[in-house]
């Protein structure tokens, strides 16, 4: 009876660890286990980071109604005023898997820097303080290119270029631009967390991303 037990727990320990911890395609294994792969994936955390890092200042220096603060004040109550101005929403992230590959990860994250690059160049030219807002802009352009070279590496096929969100329309006053400033870096500041841990997903052998 002991033997019988001790032989079954031995195989179900055995069994555990020969499964695979997640369920990639060798094609992407072998792309996010090469070289050039994880450079420019360690790049793109090093610039997540410094747009998590500047987004508070960039709000501070943008944004100076009372209610509109980061963290968000539970006075402000948005909802309304999100839909009413149509603030575009980044596409959901989710973590590596057989259903959600590589190829899917890194187009979501491709389709939502092109969106917030729109946003931002659409904020910049109506904010009292563009300069801040002009340097988020470009951070997040520099990550989209980082996220492009990691598409031509895995022979990625691109989505079509973003058509643009038309926010520009929707901004009669100088409130309205302070909401949708505030409303998209807030936004920003949630895809970028989530974007950082997409990257880290990409180099971890037992990913934990499983929104």
């Amino acid at each position: 009876m002991n033997f019988y037990i001790f032989f079954l727990h031995c195989y179900l320990v055995a069994a555990v660890l020969a499964a695979p911890l997640t369920e990639y395609s060798v094609k992407d294994r072998i792309l996010m286990e090469h070289p050039d792969f994880l450079r420019v994936v360690e790049h793109s955390q090093n610039l997540v980071n410094k747009i998590l890092k500047d987004i508070p200042d960039t709000h501070k220096s943008c944004v100076n109604h009372k209610n509109l603060t980061l963290p968000p004040s539970p006075e402000s109550n948005l909802e309304y005023m999100e839909s009413l101005l149509r603030i575009p929403r980044a596409p959901l992230l989710k973590g590596l898997s057989a259903e959600f590959t590589l190829e899917m990860c890194l187009s979501r994250i491709s389709e939502g820097l092109q969106m917030y690059q729109d946003v931002l160049s659409t904020l910049h030219n109506r904010v009292s303080n563009p300069e801040k807002m002009k340097d988020m802009q470009a951070d997040v352009r520099d990550l989209l290119a980082q996220i492009t070279k990691m598409q031509d590496l895995g022979r990625f096929q691109t989505r079509m270029k973003y058509g643009g969100s038309g926010l520009a329309s929707r901004l009669s006053g100088g409130f309205e631009v302070q909401v949708a400033a505030h409303l998209s870096l807030l936004q920003l500041q949630d895809f970028s967390q989530h974007i950082f841990r997409s990257l880290r997903n990409m180099t971890d052998t037992d990913p934990d991303l499983n929104e």
